[in-house]
């Protein structure tokens, strides 16, 4: 029995690990169930599985919310999850990892902890998950380069014009993944595919010129990893993230989970270059990363600040971008040599970008 601490666990990611856990009652239970505002969710999934500890909360769990498990599922959206991703690693506890913000805004500081504690990390991001797979499951294998695939969102193939009038009901219809409100912005505007170069680099200790972004429309390729030879990987399947969960929790070995895939059926899949032109919060964010430091931690900062006044209906779509830019240019970079650091940077991310934003 496989006892999961799941932070994060009325989202959509935290529903489906738990759909996992209701497929196979024989091999995995929760040991904790943590939320951040979702009471009355919480308490239906509690009533349901019997976890030893639940908590819903934005201040942090307390330390004992890892005693007792096997794997601390990280599925918390936004910066929340950095504490909690820390927290793990340092309770020595195998980490599933769905918080991209951990290795956005602290990746040399999970990295580090994570050899020295001598964790495993799992992406259970469908893009890493793909990656993971191409590479053997081995995080260090050796490869060229790496592809990651974006659908391109719902305005892939808009105007500026038509960019400008995008309402936040329309940039939450993804083409072709469900997802939550905030990483479905981010698709919309490509924030999020920067944030997963960002995180090639830390998982997969990958210089920024080994990693590419091509725009997939299908969501059926979901990355490809090169190798010296010529020879490319792949991991193909339909877009269902019940596949990089469960598999986060169950490899090597595979149990039946989605639909296999009718290639017959696919007819065409289609690629085509990224028009970071069109969409400045991918540039943003992968200069961001090659900047290192605290400011992936201002990037994110200003983000979730910006897509919130965003999805309030307070700014134009476009804002977003503009948002993120004026605070990127107005904050130092700092070494982000501890939590500390980069909660300060995240702190004055958000101060500044409330001030752009609100005036105050």
């Amino acid at each position: 029995m496989v006892n999961i601490a799941l932070i994060g666990c009325t989202g959509n990611i935290g529903r489906q690990v738990a759909e996992v856990v209701r497929r196979h009652p024989q091999l995995f239970s929760f040991s904790a169930l943590v939320c951040g505002r979702d009471a009355e969710g919480l308490r239906a999934l509690c009533d349901e599985f019997r976890p030893r500890i639940a908590f819903c909360g934005e201040n942090g769990a307390g330390e004992g919310v890892f005693e007792g498990c096997d794997v601390a599922f990280i599925a918390a959206s936004g910066f929340a999850g950095l504490a909690y991703t820390l927290q793990a690693i340092n309770c020595g506890k195998k980490v599933a990892l769905a918080n991209k913000e951990s290795l956005v805004v602290g990746g040399e500081l999970v990295m580090r902890a994570a050899k020295e504690k001598g964790v495993e990390i799992v992406p259970v991001d469908s893009e890493h998950s793909a990656i993971f797979q191409a590479l053997g499951f081995r995080r260090g294998a050796k490869f060229k380069k790496i592809v990651l695939t974006a659908s391109g969102g719902p305005f892939l193939h808009c105007t500026a014009e038509q960019l400008a009038r995008v309402t936040a009901k329309e940039a939450l219809n993804h083409p072709t993944w469900k997802m939550g409100a905030k990483v479905t912005v981010d698709s919309a505007t490509l924030l999020n595919k920067g944030y997963e170069v960002i995180e090639a680099k830390w998982l997969y200790n990958a210089d920024f010129g080994q990693i590419e972004a091509v725009v997939h429309p299908e969501s059926i390729v979901h990355s490809l990893v090169y190798f010296e030879d010529g020879a490319a990987l792949a991991q193909l399947g339909y877009p269902d993230m019940r596949v990089p969960i469960q598999l986060a929790l169950t490899y090597p070995e595979r149990l039946p989970c989605a639909p296999d895939l009718d290639l017959a059926a696919l007819g065409s899949l289609h690629f085509e270059r990224l028009p970071a032109e069109k969409f400045p919060c991918f540039a943003l964010a992968t200069e961001a990363g090659k900047a290192g430091g605290t400011t992936p931690a201002v990037l994110n900062g200003a983000a979730e600040e910006a897509v919130r006044a965003f999805l309030r209906g307070r700014i134009a779509f476009p804002r977003i971008a503009e948002t993120i830019r004026e605070v990127l240019g107005r904050i130092p970079r700092a070494e982000a040599s501890s939590f500390g650091a980069i909660a300060e940077a995240d702190r004055a991310a958000r101060a500044e970008a409330n001030l752009i934003l609100y005036g105050h």
